[in-house]
């Protein structure tokens, strides 16, 4: 019993381990078993592909074969192309070359027998020129002879006598050139006068302004004379806030219902009219109402600028002018240069040169911007120094106007040369404009003055007999003394006339000056 259960509890404690053994075996086995049948099935398939191997190379040697064999019968026939080929070109060669070599003997042959002729020609030449210079030979021994015949009978070696030819033809020459130069300068001058007067003409009657002169004084109407001393206020202060805010003297004297502003700047002027006129409508004149007025008025003056400004460029029809040019330009609807307006001198300028320039083919929109802002200066040169030529050039540089334009403007009284025509055509245009009848208008003080210091200066020069102011002052003839003063020296006197007669006189348009010189030789037949 004991026995049997040591023997169970030994067989209990060694079966795990036959049990682990016995896995363990059959895993071997197993193992080995799958190891052998994968070593079958790769040597059976390396055997297949060794197979299929050389049946690819037995292939692929048949195929290098087959190509091997087309590639030589491919080159063998190219081979045979480019020799027929080869053949022929050179056939063709040879062919060339014997014509080439036909035409070279051609050739030759023909120039063996231009030669022939040539040396045939050369010999009949050199006989030739042996008769000419045998001939000529003759000749001129048989003019020496006529020549010293000549000679004796005339008295006259062939130099004197050829002189005297020379003399006689250059002199007929001169004269009939002196002939046909005066008689051209006559047509071409009488010409050109008619078709400025023409052209002058037709731009006038295009152009038929209205000119209304005006002062540099304006009159506001009173209501009745009480009015003026509430104008003048107490102790003046009424006055003199008017006078202070404005910039503009105030004239209060016996005139029956009427106060007098005077000024030389004619926008201030505008701007005490119309403040006046707002305080007399409105009854309360005090400092502080004045100031109020003053500024009400300004900003209607302004406006009212800028409105004749814009009205100016449509009525010419200009584009692209910059606004604050345009504000430039309305100012001069309140300024005035011997009494005519200068905005519609300026417009009316415009259209002059716009309607020559449409006349001579030149540039009419240059003609007419140059012809409206011509006179650009005026506008402040009250303000700025200088002439107003020159403010009026700097004026439109400042704005970006073309260089063309700026030449008008600056070469409009003749300070600078004018460089273009239209530049001229601005000139012509504002001397026509400023001299209209009624255009302009000065006093008859001022009047007799110019014309009294015009034929002073011309007095005072050297050589002058008589002076003449006539055409009401616009032109001024002298009369030299002809032994003094000879041709040359006359276009000097009348040049330096000019500019004595521009430095000391003040003038509107502009003065002609003409130096007369005439010499009369008398005789007597006996």
């Amino acid at each position: 019993m004991q026995a049997s259960t040591i023997l169970q509890r030994r067989w209990i404690r060694i079966s795990p381990i036959v049990t682990v053994l016995v896995c363990v075996t059959a895993a071997a086995v197993g193992l080995l078993a799958g190891y052998l049948i994968r070593k079958s099935i790769a040597e059976a398939r390396i055997s297949s592909a060794e197979e299929q191997a050389s049946r690819i190379l037995e292939e692929a040697q048949k195929q290098a074969e087959s190509k091997k064999r087309e590639s030589l019968v491919e080159a063998k026939e190219e081979v045979h192309k480019m020799r027929t080929e080869f053949e022929r070109e050179s056939r063709e060669r040879r062919v060339e070359l014997q014509r080439s070599e036909r035409r070279i003997v051609q050739k030759e042959e023909s120039l063996d027998r231009k030669s022939d002729q040539l040396e045939k020609k050369e010999s009949a030449l050199e006989k030739r020129e042996r008769e000419i210079d045998k001939a000529q030979a003759e000749a001129e021994s048989f003019y020496r002879l006529q020549k010293q015949e000549l000679e004796r009978i005339a008295g006259l070696t062939a130099e004197q006598a050829r002189a005297q030819l020379l003399h006689e033809a250059e002199a007929e020459v001169r004269h009939d050139m002196a002939l046909m130069i005066k008689e051209q300068e006559s047509q071409a001058k009488e010409e050109a006068d008619r078709r400025a007067r023409e052209i002058i003409t037709q731009a006038i009657q295009r152009c038929a302004a209205d000119h209304v002169a005006e002062a540099t004084v304006s009159v506001v109407a009173l209501p009745n004379d009480e009015m003026k001393g509430r104008i003048i206020g107490r102790e003046g202060r009424n006055i003199r806030a008017l006078e202070t805010l404005t910039g503009v003297d105030l004239i209060i004297d016996d005139t029956p219902e009427a106060v007098i502003l005077s000024g030389f700047d004619p926008v201030r002027r505008e701007i005490a009219r119309v403040a006046l006129e707002r305080l007399i409508q409105d009854g309360r004149i005090h400092p502080a109402r004045i100031e109020e007025m003053v500024d009400r008025a300004k900003k209607e003056v302004e406006a009212v600028i800028r409105e004749e400004g814009e009205r100016a460029v449509f009525e010419t029809g200009i584009h692209g002018i910059h606004p604050e040019l345009i504000k430039v330009l309305g100012r001069l609807r309140f300024r005035t240069s011997y009494g005519q307006n200068v905005l519609k001198h300026s417009i009316e300028v415009a259209h002059l040169a716009s309607a020559m320039a449409l006349e001579l083919g030149a540039d009419v929109s240059l003609a007419k911007r140059g012809g409206l802002l011509h006179d650009i200066g005026k506008a402040i040169d009250h303000e700025v120094e200088g002439p107003h030529v020159t403010i009026g050039a700097e004026i439109a540089r400042r704005y970006r106007e073309s260089a063309a334009v700026v030449n008008c403007i600056a070469s409009h009284h003749g300070d600078v040369e004018a460089k273009t025509v239209e530049a001229a055509l601005v000139q012509a245009a504002d001397a026509v404009s400023a001299a209209r009848p009624g255009a302009r208008r000065e006093t008859l003080e001022t009047y007799i003055k110019r014309l009294e210091k015009l034929e002073e200066i011309a007095d005072s020069f050297d050589g002058v007999d008589k002076a003449y102011a006539i055409q009401a002052g616009r032109e001024i003839r002298i009369m030299v003394k002809p032994d003094k003063v000879d041709d040359v020296v006359s276009v000097k006197l009348a040049r330096d006339m000019v500019k004595r007669i521009e430095q000391e006189l003040e003038y509107p348009g502009q003065i002609k000056v003409t130096v007369i010189r005439e010499t009369r030789a008398v005789d007597y037949a006996k």
